[in-house]
């Protein structure tokens, strides 16, 4: 496999976003992007006839199911999560859906210093590797919405479009394939640090089990105060007190990881470790039950405040100070209290 020309991305970009030309290798998703849409994140849920869970159930979904949202509602019950969607036939609960975007992206011509963070829109994609005397073999998982991937080059994919070689994170050796107008190149002043003049001292988190909240101060006082989910029953989030030490803007997560879902998680965004174990901060893209304690140990947040966390935190982890052969950044980081 080699790089294409510039010439040719052009050309096969401008085919591919002009003509919508979806093969067997691409999800049939709509070409409108203005449709409410949630992605079912589990095995299974369930719609019913009233926004309560004592009701009468109408339908069930299926995982990666993508449904029609026709208006999202506020309802008594559950007291700790009262959102549900009105949808066809009936009402979901959020917690076990996401919501999703169908958005797609011009290729860019090349890709800059060789590598660089970019961001999945649209619900779900099938990777798909390359093997010399083979050819084209999909991945046996599905990347998300909002996961984060480190695109390397620019390459003609198994249908002849634009598509993105991706570096795995765990593996540096492996590499797959994404239709280049799925992603999103993320440019590296959308990750530049926040408040980069306050002092180490004067930053800190603190994660509050009893309540399931975050708060990150600067000279104590909070800046920033979120709803987050740790460890379920038998997955505790640890007690006491720690540092970040690393840093990773995208992290895949299996089964074979105690501290991952039921599925192969990749890209997991923003991710900021505190313990040798694995225990870290990071966004979220399979539940929306933030508030209730959901995962095997790590702290979920959304993305956009784990966004927020990777970028207010030390260490600085800027995309010029990411290490682009380890993919993360190392050092003793703000502080951290963890209690009930």
């Amino acid at each position: 496999m080699k790089p294409i020309s510039r010439r040719d991305i052009l050309k096969l970009g401008g085919m591919a976003l002009s003509s919508l030309a979806f093969t067997s290798f691409l999800p049939e998703f709509t070409e409108f992007e203005d449709i409410d849409l949630v992605r079912v994140g589990t095995d299974l849920v369930s719609v019913f006839k009233k926004p309560d869970d004592k009701s009468q159930i109408f339908s069930t979904w299926s995982r990666d199911d993508l449904v029609h949202v026709y208006e999202t509602v506020q309802a008594e019950t559950p007291g700790y999560n009262p959102i549900w969607y009105r949808v066809f036939g009936g009402y979901m609960h959020r917690a076990r859906l996401q919501k999703v975007r169908i958005h797609y992206n011009p290729p860019l011509p090349s890709v800059p210093d060789n590598k660089l963070l970019a961001e999945l829109t649209v619900p779900y994609a099938r990777p798909y590797r390359y093997i010399r005397g083979t050819g084209w073999l999909p991945n046996d998982y599905r990347l998300y919405y909002t996961s984060i991937q480190w695109i390397t080059t620019i390459e003609a994919g198994p249908d002849g479009n634009a598509w993105y070689k991706v570096q795995d994170v765990n593996d540096k050796n492996f590499f797959y394939y994404v239709p280049a107008m799925q992603l999103r190149p993320i440019a590296a002043d959308e990750i530049t640090p926040l408040s980069p003049d306050v002092p180490f001292e004067k930053k800190h988190i603190d994660v509050n089990l009893r309540t399931q909240t975050l708060t990150c101060t600067e000279f104590d006082q909070p800046v920033k105060t979120t709803k987050i989910s740790s460890g379920a029953s038998g997955y505790d989030t640890p007690t006491g007190q720690f540092n970040i030490m690393v840093k990773l803007a995208s992290k895949r997560m299996s089964t074979t990881n105690r501290f991952a879902d039921d599925i192969a998680l990749a890209g997991v965004p923003w991710c900021s470790f505190f313990t040798g174990e694995g225990h870290a901060f990071h966004g979220t893209y399979w539940h929306d039950n933030f508030g209730v304690p959901m995962s095997h140990g790590c702290v979920n947040m959304r993305n956009e405040d784990a966004k927020w966390l990777f970028r207010w935190s030390l260490p600085s982890a800027g995309f010029d100070e990411i290490n682009k052969l380890t993919l993360d950044t190392k050092g003793y980081g703000t502080a951290i209290d963890i209690h009930y």
